[in-house]
């Protein structure tokens, strides 16, 4: 059983953390090569795909979507796909698809002629499933080298740290006010009547 409930916790962690890894923004420093609009036919991997921008219908099975073309300093590709999340999951509340989408073009740039952007976003990028991340804003870099502290992850991390401790801390207390006590009581009575228990077989023992 110790092993069965080391499984389950290291499950519920990798949940935790890929909930996280998927929602969080990231930011890649890329430079721009193309921008167009594709239409897409969704079907399995629709939940990693928002809703319909605002105003749109939303029970289409297709529709156009935005995507953004780009090479990372590795000289290896990235495409992201620049959809509103509106008021949905993650609460991004991102509305503006089509500035992102001209802010994108307008950055465009060539081997020759590197414009190096910080391309923030969230959700992964799986060629197996067409799955792309989401982009919520570009900024113009001066160069690839520089360094992009995550300071809005820390803190959230830092509190969900604090909201885990303080829920275990309370956990504790309470197991050790109310469940302990029953328990020692539990196992007071298991061992009074396996005493008696024991007692009486030795009894019938003497007897005979």
């Amino acid at each position: 059983m110790r092993y069965v409930k080391w499984a389950l916790w290291a499950v519920f962690w990798l949940l935790i953390a890929a909930f996280f890894h998927y929602t969080l923004p990231q930011r890649d420093i890329v430079r721009i090569t193309d921008t167009f609009e594709r239409r897409v036919d969704f079907g399995e991997n629709s939940i990693f795909w928002a809703k319909a921008d605002t105003g749109n219908a939303s029970e289409t099975v297709n529709r156009d979507v935005f995507f953004i073309q780009s090479i990372r300093e590795n000289g290896r590709p990235m495409v992201y796909r620049n959809e509103d999340t509106g008021w949905g999951w993650p609460p991004y509340f991102k509305f503006d698809t089509n500035n992102l989408q001209t802010e994108a073009a307008d950055l465009r740039s060539t081997s020759a002629n590197p414009q190096w952007v910080a391309v923030t976003h969230y959700g992964w990028r799986n060629e197996f499933i067409s799955i792309f991340p989401n982009a919520v804003g570009v900024r113009a870099l001066d160069s690839p080298d520089v360094t992009l502290i995550p300071w809005f992850n820390i803190i959230i991390l830092l509190i969900f740290a604090a909201i885990c401790w303080a829920i275990r801390v309370r956990w504790i207390r309470f197991r050790e006010r109310r469940i302990d006590p029953v328990m020692e009581n539990v196992e007071d009575s298991w061992d009074d009547g396996r005493g008696r228990v024991s007692g009486w077989f030795a009894s019938w023992r003497k007897k005979k």
